[in-house]
């Protein structure tokens, strides 16, 4: 199978990285609109080479590991691949993609949603192993044509990953809560702290509660644009509720409320139970 892969940053890379291990993968190659990333890309050897969008359609399989808007924007130019080309994106979000693509390639397209990453991005994030025993949910899968369903599942499964379905209206609101809203409140206590604090105050005393609930605002902002632009209705349900909680929290301090506070909390702490 040849594999061309658009995109090689974080997602792209590490997936180029694990890819090479699997037996039925012959060839894979790149594109990256970044010239910069391009170079990189065959420095750190995740892909062969740099080509062309034409030599990419001809590809078995076709991975979009872009900002989902740049997703949209390719599947609309892929409406002349042979049908039994796969098509997988890898778009955090789903219902408008997935509502996006022609008619004419709609069995050629699985909708996926690897639930893994990093706060890092560009090539040089790329980490070997960064899917496995994750986390990918397959959307609207029943749109897909039967090859391309038991090319995505094969992919999945050799690269060691739990496979969950859903429509994509359903991830969407999931991920604005899991995924999507954190973003969203740690870019904001970043700034909050960056207009309050100095360097110097910040480097002495930032410790780490912190640091990682300030980790994501590393991420990719032309990414991260993106994906609030997609689910804007679904974040912004996620964000209000948030704030109501938060209100709740700070109303508990203001009173003196201890007892609540305290109950708030203790209900908080259940969230973990669930992992364990």
């Amino acid at each position: 199978m040849k594999v061309g892969i658009i995109g090689l940053g974080l997602m792209g890379g590490s997936l180029a990285l694990s890819l090479k291990n699997l037996p039925f993968i012959h060839e894979i190659v790149g594109s990256d609109h970044n010239k910069e990333h391009q170079k990189q890309a065959l420095e750190l050897s995740l892909v062969k080479k740099i080509v062309e969008f034409e030599e990419i359609k001809k590809c078995d399989l076709i991975i979009l590991a872009v900002p989902v808007d740049g997703i949209i924007s390719i599947i609309d130019q892929l409406t002349d691949v042979d049908e039994n080309t796969t098509i997988i994106d890898f778009g955090s979000t789903k219902e408008k993609i997935v509502k996006s693509i022609p008619d004419k390639i709609r069995k050629n397209v699985v909708a996926a949603h690897p639930m893994t990453g990093t706060e890092f991005f560009g090539p040089y994030a790329a980490i070997e192993g960064l899917y496995t025993d994750s986390v990918v949910v397959l959307c609207d899968l029943e749109d897909s044509g039967e090859h391309q369903k038991e090319t995505a599942i094969k992919l999945f499964d050799a690269l060691c990953m739990k496979i969950s379905y859903m429509h994509a209206h359903e991830h969407d609101r999931h991920t604005a809560f899991i995924s999507h809203m954190p973003h969203a409140i740690s870019y904001s206590l970043a700034n909050t702290v960056i207009k309050q604090e100095n360097r110097e105050d910040i480097l002495t005393l930032a410790a780490g509660g912190f640091r990682s609930m300030s980790r994501l605002a590393k991420s990719s902002p032309a990414m991260w644009e993106d994906v609030f632009k997609q689910n804007k209705d679904n974040v912004l349900e996620a964000i209000e509720l948030f704030e109501k909680e938060l209100q709740n929290f700070k109303k508990h301090i203001k009173d003196e409320n201890w007892n609540e506070l305290h109950k708030d909390m203790q209900d908080a702490n259940t969230l973990y139970n669930i992992f364990s």
